[in-house]
């Protein structure tokens, strides 16, 4: 639940910036020399990119939540057996070895998506959040049927 309070707090206020941002651009455009037009027009594109950027991540997180309620109804979800540190890191070691057996349920069933929602969540324990994602992004492709990502 925290984490859906961040990242909602944290998109309120990346809106309002757009919309701060945009209300100046849009301020430049009403000069109306060349320069101010210029200006503006290329201050209106970072809302427009920063509005896109966040529309994607939220529906990426929608879906891969959307997944994870599905799986946790079938008892799917991958149980945390992980080791940890006494400060609450995950151990590298323990890891490494669920990674590799999520791996290689995944090379066994390359088109289940829960074998890839499952490999997502190994990848995210091991700190390799860039395949992480990609592989939830997989996971999501498969389950909507849609081809691989």
């Amino acid at each position: 639940m925290r984490a859906k309070i961040s990242y909602a707090v944290t998109a309120a206020v990346l809106v309002v910036y757009f919309i701060l941002v945009g209300s100046r651009g849009v301020t430049l455009i009403q000069q109306g020399t060349v320069l101010t037009v210029t200006f503006g027009a290329a201050v209106l594109i970072l809302p427009v990119i920063g509005i896109w950027f966040l529309w994607k991540n939220t529906q990426f997180v929608r879906k891969a939540n959307a997944l994870a309620a599905e799986l946790d109804a079938e008892g799917g979800l991958p149980v945390d057996e992980l080791v940890r540190t006494a400060s609450g890191r995950i151990d590298r070691d323990s890891a490494d070895a669920v990674f590799a057996r999520r791996r290689a349920e995944t090379e066994d069933s390359p088109d289940d998506w829960r074998c890839w929602f499952r490999l997502a969540v190994a990848y995210h324990d091991a700190r390799d959040t860039p395949r992480a994602r990609k592989a939830m992004q997989r996971a999501i492709a498969l389950h909507e049927g849609r081809a691989a990502v």
